[in-house]
Order: structure tokens, then C-alpha cells, then sequence
């Protein structure tokens, strides 16, 4: 199974949150749970991960337009503005020191960005805080990190779950992306970066197991 050992979450974004979790829904048979509102304009819901059995803190943010955002445009996170459907996005790990793992990346060349915070609303009200890395610049085929500190992983909480089976990125050549996942020093802690075929898309490639036990797989 290619699961990277220290995968947080996996993000599929869409152009539209109520039509991305129609979407998911008809794919796996699951309804993500919904997960409130961030202050970029963006609102998500949630479904947490099996693998190899065991339920653990991973989970899949499906994350697009806040519908009661103000501004009229679309948000930029994620390229959610460019988005014309649901797309698997972009995925975090979480390293166990976030500022240590930043200066290393620096250090053999990958600026990941800044560690900032973001925080959203639960839908009753309760205040979730967290940081990350989220430079304006940041590559959406490399992880972004996160630290949750003193906040409960989503992924543990009381929302639908579905198997994991494999989570991989596909690339015509590997090895420049390689070289970049190598500057965090995290070893297997990222995706796995897998040659495509003649002619296949560059992206990621998710495998999901649903409850019926069909492979469900959803790509980049």
C-alpha cells in the first residue's frame, strides 16, 4: 500500500462545496460531515481514513467556496478560482517540529513557505486552530505541513470514515519532484512519486476501499 507514514490529510477541492460533496457521495457512498468555514473564503467537509484496518487521524478535506462567503469571488486556495470540478488537489503531513522541518528544507534548497496560522468555525461554533505552511507561492504537487498543537485532529472525530488503500503522485519525471519531497528530510513521510505511462496526466492518484469493497480510485 503507498501511504505516506506521516500524511495528515488528503484535500480534493471543487468550484463548488454542496456540488463536491454530491459528487463523493455518488463516487464512495459516503457524505463527508461538514466542517465549518475558514477565513479565506473557503468552507470544507470531512471524512476520516481507515488503513490497514485501523482508524486513525487521517482524514480527506473536501474543501471549496464558503456559500455565505461575502466576496462575490471565487477563493484562490487550493486554485480553487480555476477549478471547473472536483480534483484531487493537494495533501499535509505533519513532521514532528514544523520549524525544524522548514529550516532543513531552506537549507537543501525548497523554501516551503512560511508557518502561519489559519483557524475555522466548527458548525457549532467551537474555534479550531492550527498552523501551517502556505506560501503564496507554494507548489500544490509537494505536501504543505501542519501543526495542530494543542487542537484535535479532525480526523479523530465523529465523522463518516471510508478505507484507505493507496494515495501516490503520478509524474512523466520523477526525479525533479523527488529531489524537491527529499529537501524535507521526512524519508517515506510524503507521497510516493510513481513514472506515468506514455501519455498519462501528470497527478495525484487516490484509492479508496468503500464499505461494499469496490475500489473507488479519484485523481488529480
Amino acid at each position: 500500500m503507498s501511504v505516506p507514514t506521516l500524511l495528515d490529510h488528503i484535500v480534493i477541492a471543487g468550484p463548488d462545496l454542496d456540488d463536491l460533496i454530491a459528487w463523493f457521495a455518488e463516487r464512495t457512498g459516503v457524505v463527508a460531515a461538514p466542517g465549518g468555514a475558514h477565513p479565506t473564503g473557503t468552507a470544507n467537509a470531512l471524512v476520516a481514513l481507515t488503513i490497514d484496518g485501523e482508524r486513525g487521524p487521517q482524514y480527506i478535506e473536501l474543501i471549496g467556496p464558503n456559500p455565505r462567503r461575502s466576496e462575490p469571488e471565487l477563493p484562490t486556495t487550493f486554485d480553487i478560482r480555476a477549478l471547473k470540478a472536483p480534483r484531487v488537489q493537494a495533501y499535509a503531513v505533519h513532521p514532528a517540529d514544523i520549524e525544524s522541518t522548514v529550516a532543513a528544507a531552506r537549507a537543501r534548497g525548497f523554501d516551503p513557505g512560511d508557518v502561519s496560522d489559519l483557524s475555522r468555525r466548527t458548525p457549532d461554533g467551537t474555534l479550531l486552530e492550527w498552523r501551517l505552511t502556505r506560501g503564496e507561492d507554494r507548489r500544490l504537487d509537494v505536501p504543505f505541513l501542519i501543526d495542530w498543537g494543542s487542537t484535535a485532529q479532525p480526523g479523530l472525530g465523529n465523522i463518516p470514515v471510508i478505507e484507505l488503500v493507496s494515495f501516490v503522485r503520478v509524474e512523466p519525471d520523477p526525479a525533479p519532484l523527488r529531489e524537491v519531497l527529499d529537501a524535507y528530510g521526512l524519508g517515506d513521510g510524503a507521497a510516493e512519486v510513481v513514472e506515468g505511462s506514455a501519455g498519462e496526466e501528470a497527478g495525484f492518484r487516490l484509492t479508496l476501499r468503500t464499505a461494499a469493497g469496490d475500489l473507488v480510485e479519484l485523481s488529480a
